[in-house]
């Protein structure tokens, strides 16, 4: 499948105007059903609620405690959402416009395309996929039933990194030949133990949450839930991509938005476990390059020693240029003219407009759905920044430099292809 072909998916190519014949004024209120309620659920749930034209109409969690916590959230902001624990039910009720999943990773697909096949808009989570057969399914659902789906790398809602994309696109820094995405800390050195499978919790479907993965026995672990704030499941295969999913997507996307989607043409990474002991699979310390048509990226994730680079920033991106040098993180954006640059400096921090990203991005979602455009995660764009950080993970795992077949949608290594398909449990199947 070409570009073209990815893009349109069954035909309906993204334009200006996914008009659907259903258009809605200012004020009309939108229905929007929450699945998953963990951490980030819960703070998409708090956001929704500061935008006016949306109504939670419904909660959905297969932990019971995360439903009523939330239930109790919706409640103190005047709402009465009904409260289900199968996410089918949201997706069958015909009075529900919309829906956010906030789910792990490994549902962000199944759920975001079945809910277009619903006739629903989506607010899907970052990443957007698994694996990178997911993302391309999930862009055709969006285009085939004409839905607005937005995706939650909602920086480029925040004023610094539109403010980034606009100094770049300028032309400012020169001819730009080098990136640089670092993230930097300090892991313990028992990481997050090594509990034994046992009991599921009390309250908790465990069959229902591991769906489309392979069965296993529960682990404190794979679920983590109430290890740390954000759950330890991001840290398995099965359910995610480590580090370099959960923040290199948050770290690739800048570059994505400030050079107009381009994907690399080749990958290399190396990444292991050198320093913590625990039972999970991902890295606490990898390096990717990426050779994009017209420069180079490093990706770096560091967490066993957490000194910042660039100033006090632990975690940035950086665009270096013949002229000057760009940083953006979420803390502000700073231009650096080199030594004999005539480029001024440029400093934009501390201002709190510019650094609001989350509810600009939901009101963003819900203007979208009014008006039938474009948001500004639309969907592929978080398919290509999760597609850039997935193959990442596959070189490093499969030890092989990758060559990207932007064409036809793959790599140009047959070996390592197996690992661009879903794999999912019967009986769910991923189908457009």
């Amino acid at each position: 499948m070409d570009r073209r072909g990815f893009v349109t998916g069954a035909g309906a190519a993204l334009t200006t105007s996914l008009f659907t014949g259903n258009v809605r004024g200012a004020n009309d209120k939108i229905a929007v059903g929450y699945i998953g309620l963990g951490a980030m659920g819960s703070g998409n749930l708090g956001y929704g609620m500061k935008v006016p034209q949306i109504v939670p109409a419904a909660l959905c969690d297969v932990y019971q405690p995360a439903l009523e916590k939330n239930q109790a959230v919706a409640r103190r902001g005047g709402f009465e959402p009904k409260l289900v624990k199968d996410f089918r039910e949201i997706l069958a009720d015909k009075s529900i416009d919309a829906v956010c999943i906030s789910t792990p990773d490994h549902w962000h697909a199944y759920m975001a395309i079945e809910a277009c096949k619903a006739g629903k808009d989506v607010y899907v989570e970052k990443p957007s996929c698994v694996y990178v057969e997911e993302g391309q399914k999930m862009v055709q659902a969006a285009r085939k039933y004409k839905r607005i789906v937005q995706a939650g790398t909602m920086q480029r809602s925040g004023g610094y990194f539109k403010k980034a994309a606009e100094l770049v696109k300028s032309g400012i820094l020169g001819e730009v030949t080098f990136c640089h995405a670092y993230q930097s800390g300090l892991a313990r050195k028992e990481g997050w133990g090594n509990p034994a499978d046992g009991a599921v919790p009390a309250g908790l479907d465990w069959e229902m949450w591991l769906g489309p993965a392979p069965k296993v026995p529960f682990n404190e672990n794979r679920w983590g839930v109430t290890k740390t704030t954000f759950p330890t499941f991001r840290y398995f295969w099965d359910y995610a991509g480590g580090a370099m999913t959960d923040w290199g997507v948050h770290l690739i996307d800048p570059l994505h938005q400030c050079f107009d989607e381009v994907m690399p043409l080749s990958i290399s990474a190396m990444g292991s476990k050198f320093y913590v002991n625990d039972n999970v699979d991902t890295p606490d310390t990898m390096m990717a390059t990426y050779e994009y048509p017209k420069f180079l990226t490093t990706y770096e994730s560091r967490t066993a020693n957490p000194l910042p680079m660039f100033g006090d920033h632990g975690a940035a991106t950086v665009i270096h240029g013949t002229e000057a040098s760009l940083i953006v993180y979420r803390r502000g954006c700073w231009l650096i003219p080199n030594a004999k640059s005539k480029v001024e400096p440029q400093t934009f921090e501390k201002n709190p407009e510019m650094s609001e990203m989350n509810v600009k991005h939901w009101k963003n979602w819900i203007e979208c759905i009014q008006t039938r455009t474009a948001p500004q995660s639309e969907i592929e764009t978080c398919v290509r920044s999760s597609t850039a950080c997935i193959l990442a993970n596959i070189s490093m795992r499969t030890k092989m430099r990758l060559d990207w077949d932007e064409k036809n949608w793959t790599v140009k290594q047959e070996a390592a292809r197996p690992m661009l398909k879903a794999k999912y449990r019967s009986p769910w199947k991923l189908e457009v």
